[in-house]
């Protein structure tokens, strides 16, 4: 279980994030919501220590992640993977060595820094991104890829990590609304399959409803709702996100788009 506790950010005299409590689940999907600038991304950079905070702590299965250092936090890092909004792929590197990247844990330094993957790796690799239908893209540079590509790209190589928890920030904010579907799917096939916990920042409440099991809902840093989709009404959505409310209110999401996903055994 993850467990957040008086979880607090502070740049300056801004609080970014306020004082969030929380307690997730193993194998949960959980929606962070909230308006631009309501402390969503600080909470998940802070979750896998991107960010440190400047009060409180994140327990992950009763360890102390706040008080990791040195190779316990690089661990930390690599079971706790990340995606984020705009891919972080390198453009001139090939659709198969960016996922390799998230091997880079497992692999002694060296071999890393050489692109001396084994073939183990590679056929890891060639796995995560054949179950996203994009196994065809391995040898192509990843600036050549459209949006929906790289960002599937990005969630093969979270996967490879071997992760405990995915945390995903935005991951569709620049997507149009079929590949939106695909990075979806392919976030609830990895909760589901594999039932590694999920925790994903989205801005539209429709999607957020479709997907998650779970809404937190975030405003000026501070928790302002918890529970199921079910439970946002109009009222609540209002107290997120005020006058934006309607437009961040979607039509209703397209049915999902089928993609390859056999799992090895």
């Amino acid at each position: 279980m993850l467990i957040i506790e008086g979880l607090t950010r502070r740049y300056g005299d801004r609080v970014a994030v306020d004082d969030v409590c929380l307690e997730v689940p193993r194998g949960s999907f959980v929606g962070v919501i909230g308006r631009s600038g309501a402390g969503k991304s600080t909470l998940l950079r802070m979750v896998n220590r991107l960010a440190d905070p400047t009060a409180g702590r994140i327990l992950w299965e009763g360890k102390n992640v706040t008080a990791l250092r040195g190779r316990e936090l690089r661990d930390w890092r690599a079971r706790c993977a990340m995606v984020f909004q705009q891919f972080n792929l390198s453009g001139r590197l090939d659709v198969l060595t960016n996922v390799l990247v998230g091997r880079l844990n497992k692999v002694p330094a060296h071999r890393s820094l050489l692109h001396l993957w084994s073939n183990e790796d590679r056929a890891i690799g060639l796995s995560a991104l054949e179950r996203f239908d994009i196994a065809e893209l391995a040898g192509r540079r990843a600036e050549h890829l459209s949006g929906g590509q790289q960002q599937r790209v990005a969630i093969a190589r979270a996967l490879v990590q071997e992760p405990d928890i995915i945390l995903a920030d935005e991951p569709i904010a620049s997507l149009d609304p079929r590949n939106t579907r695909i990075v979806m799917d392919a976030l609830a096939r990895i909760n589901r399959d594999f039932g590694i916990t999920v925790l994903c920042n989205l801005h539209s409440l429709d999607i957020a409803r479709a997907y998650c099991d779970r809404l937190v809902g975030l405003s000026d840093g501070r928790l302002v709702f918890d529970g199921p989709p079910d439970a946002l009404d109009e009222a609540a959505a209002r107290e997120l996100y005020g006058l934006e409310a309607d437009e961040v209110a979607d039509a209703a999401p397209a049915p999902p788009v089928t993609l390859p996903f056999a799992l090895p055994v």
